[in-house]
């Protein structure tokens, strides 16, 4: 293993836990399929090899950014919020619909699909951080501080909310608390997270009195969500079906115990339609058990903490700002998953960054790593300059 890091610089914990996720992840995407093969048709294998093709091209990415120099990753901030504005439009008015929600565009010549709104959240983590080192001085000014960050923020959540509510609410928070560690004041940020709620009940309101234009098509998917959650305990049968998912979640991480059913043994995961993405971690309890969960649940902990170790030590503002915003994106995107499935949160979809069968958000987390070991790697450079001197 000490052979092969050598030719990845950075930090080496982030490595291995990055890659032991990515390979563990075609395990349990052969294992946790049967349902899509049941409704779509094709094997296991099929889903495999798609899924690997996603693993290789997530690797390669993140390979290709970290050995980049880093300032190239601020210099194309802009571009990349501009280039996700652009996706977001495109995936509005000609993406394809997948479960109701036409979140997706269909790569040409190939049968790959890509969600817009994974690539729109990494562009707008850096674009926002980069914004923050620029405005440092003037946040106290609404015109010159406040409105250059809320307008990015408020443009990329009003695109995605429309097919994706729980993205766009939680990348909503993710800039918020971005703001916070930037030192955007508290009376600003309480009017900034004011706004935003204002203008999503605005929405909302909007909605409800014409829908016929059909601003928020999937409202009645969120309503029902939230009102199944709550009435979870209701003997109506059409609100019992709805809560069939969640129930087989919790009943699926109930059997699963301590050690689980066994790789391939489950049996709930045929009757949970996302088993392999948005119900990814009850599928992994029934068949690995709570300590095998817990351990997961570890590993996500140990990333965060590592890439937290990076922000702090880097001498760059803007490394600093991207490296956090990554780290809670990263730790959020799996909480929600655990949280879905355990009953805490209503049903939406979050899947386990590196685990679930993946696409376009396997990629941009691969991409997300890549960046935070491109900064790792400055880091590394900077220590041996300093010893070198020394001696």
């Amino acid at each position: 293993m000490r052979e092969y890091l050598k030719y990845l610089k950075g930090d080496p914990v982030i490595w291995i836990i990055t890659i032991l996720m990515m390979s563990f992840s075609l395990v349990t995407v052969y294992s946790f399929v049967p349902i899509l093969v049941k409704i779509e048709g094709g094997s296991p294998f099929q889903y495999l090899f798609k899924h690997l093709i996603y693993v290789v091209i997530g690797f390669a990415s993140m390979f290709a950014i970290h050995r980049v120099n880093s300032k190239y990753i601020s210099q194309l901030a802009k571009f990349s919020y501009y280039l996700a504005i652009a996706l977001l439009l495109f995936t509005l008015f000609f993406g394809t619909e997948v479960n109701g929600a036409g979140r997706w565009i269909r790569i040409p010549f190939v049968k790959l699909t890509f969600q817009s709104s994974d690539f729109a959240k990494f562009a707008l983590i850096i674009y926002i951080s980069r914004i923050l080192v620029k405005k440092k001085d003037k946040l106290s000014s609404w015109k010159e501080g406040i409105l250059p960050l809320l307008i990015p923020i408020g443009v990329i959540c009003t695109l995605i909310v429309k097919d994706n509510f729980s993205t766009a609410a939680m990348l909503f928070l993710l800039c918020m608390a971005l703001l916070y560690i930037g030192k955007v004041p508290w009376g600003k940020l309480f009017a900034m997270a004011g706004v935003g709620i204002a203008l999503a009940s605005l929405a909302v309101l909007f909605h409800i009195t014409f829908p016929e234009v059909g601003l928020l098509p999937r409202f009645d998917t969120w309503k029902n969500r939230l009102t199944n959650r709550m009435e979870s305990d209701s003997q109506d049968i059409k609100t019992a079906q709805a809560n069939a998912q969640a129930k087989n979640a919790q009943l699926a991480i109930h059997v699963g115990s301590l050690f689980g059913q066994g790789v391939g043994d489950g049996k709930l995961k045929e009757y949970l339609p996302e088993a392999y993405a948005d119900f990814y971690y009850a599928t992994f309890v029934e068949e690995f058990g709570f300590l095998m969960a817990a351990f997961l649940a570890l590993l996500y902990l140990i990333l965060l903490h590592r890439i937290i170790k990076i922000a702090l030590k880097t001498t760059d503002l803007f490394q600093s700002y991207v490296s956090l915003g990554i780290g809670i994106h990263l730790l959020t995107q799996a909480s929600i998953n655990m949280l879905v499935c355990t009953g805490v949160f209503p049903v939406t979809g979050q899947n386990m960054p590196f685990l679930a069968m993946g696409g376009s958000a396997l990629i941009m987390a691969c991409v997300s790593i890549g960046v935070i070991q491109a900064f790792a790697k400055d880091l590394e450079k900077e220590k041996d300059e300093a010893t070198f001197e020394q001696a």
